[in-house]
């Protein structure tokens, strides 16, 4: 099992340690409820060491990147971070990632943990095809990098104490090469998967244990709280993002996993899967992502049935958790489209009981 250059202030904290993705990752310290309500309400920090991170440079490396991608990376500006997803070719998704401009002929990206190896097969594969050098304009970065996110409404201003740059003024989905920390060429970063605000930020190995400490000293006043991926998954289930292996995969296109704003048909992006994803949104598809919440007491579970009144199946749960800051369980799943619209009723089929819920719009929180 891999570790993080923070395993050991997990293990000292008293985290409970589980196997994610391959690496020996902290669930939780004091507990789920109290570190999820500690994002929404001040900041929590978040050992994301474990995704991956890829490099695209050169002249090529645009093309490449409009081909491998559903988003329009021309939009994209120095400085901006773009959600994206990798279509795999047979309508499905490889995953999904972020990309971050640093120029015209260089690009970050950061995929799932569980996905770095796939992924990088499947980029590499196209980036042959188009003529990029394997290894100097294509390569895979990921044992490189520490990475923390802090996240919250207070997140940002704690961390501009470590920092000169301005940072608390920094809009959604953009970043900086800064001094931080006293840490030459940290990647800052307003991204994050909670929905909360905040940042990742991105440093050398070798630099995590200098990272860890300034990060919870500059917070220490605004009630800064480590943080287990169990609240990372209640918090990105109440903002309605998707998981890759929950909500997306190879067999959930773009289109009825509603990512139709990252799905661009703009000129010079003949990106791998078009024109099968222009005809799902011109014909329109069989299935709909959607969230639901539960009126019969119950908690849906990924991968159980969803039912129309009489039992019949109309789809499946995705992910289901009951939502700290809502204190109402919630859910999503994938129904059949005459089932999607808002406030329908669908039932989650629980031990051979039908439980009411209805379809509601995501974010829930």
């Amino acid at each position: 099992m891999k570790t993080t250059a923070f395993t050991q202030n997990h293990i000292a904290l008293g985290a409970k340690m589980v196997e994610f993705a391959g690496f020996n990752m902290p669930v939780q310290y004091s507990g789920l409820i109290e570190e999820h309500l500690n994002v929404r309400n001040a900041i929590g920090v978040f050992d994301v060491s474990h995704m991956g991170e890829f490099w695209a440079k050169g002249p090529k490396a645009l093309a490449f990147l409009q081909r491998v991608t559903t988003n329009d990376v021309a939009s994209l500006v120095d400085g901006q971070v773009q959600y994206t997803c990798l279509p795999n070719g047979k309508g499905g998704i490889v995953d999904d990632m972020l990309v971050y401009r640093f120029n015209a002929e260089t690009y970050f990206m950061v995929p799932n943990a569980a996905n770095i190896d796939k992924d990088y097969a499947w980029m590499s594969g196209i980036a042959k095809e188009m003529g990029l050098n394997i290894g100097t304009e294509f390569y895979n970065d990921s044992e490189s990098y520490a990475q923390l996110a802090v996240q919250g409404p207070l997140a940002l201003k704690a961390m501009q104490k470590l920092t000169k740059e301005n940072v608390v003024d920094m809009k959604y989905y953009t970043f900086k090469v800064l001094e931080f920390a006293g840490i030459s060429n940290v990647i800052f970063s307003t991204t994050g998967y909670t929905g909360a605000g905040g940042c990742e930020i991105y440093v050398n190995n070798a630099d995590a244990p200098q990272l860890w400490k300034a990060v919870f000293d500059a917070g220490a006043e605004y009630g800064i709280k480590p943080t287990g991926l169990g609240a990372r998954d209640t918090l990105r289930l109440e903002m309605g993002y998707c998981l890759y292996g929950h909500e997306i995969n190879d067999t959930t296109s773009p289109i009825e996993a509603g990512l139709g704003w990252i799905t661009k048909f703009v000129d010079n992006k003949p990106f791998i899967d078009r024109a099968k994803m222009e005809q799902l949104k011109a014909e329109g598809v069989q299935r709909r992502l959607v969230g639901f919440e539960m009126i019969d007491r119950g908690i849906p579970r990924q991968g159980y049935e969803l039912c129309d009144a009489n039992g019949v199946q109309i789809g499946t749960v995705c992910s289901g958790t009951q939502a700290p800051s809502l204190n109402k369980a919630i859910g999503t799943g994938y129904v059949k489209t005459a089932f999607a619209k808002l406030e329908t009723e669908i039932f989650v089929k629980v031990r051979e009981k039908l439980l009411k819920a209805k379809v509601v719009k995501t974010p829930f929180a």
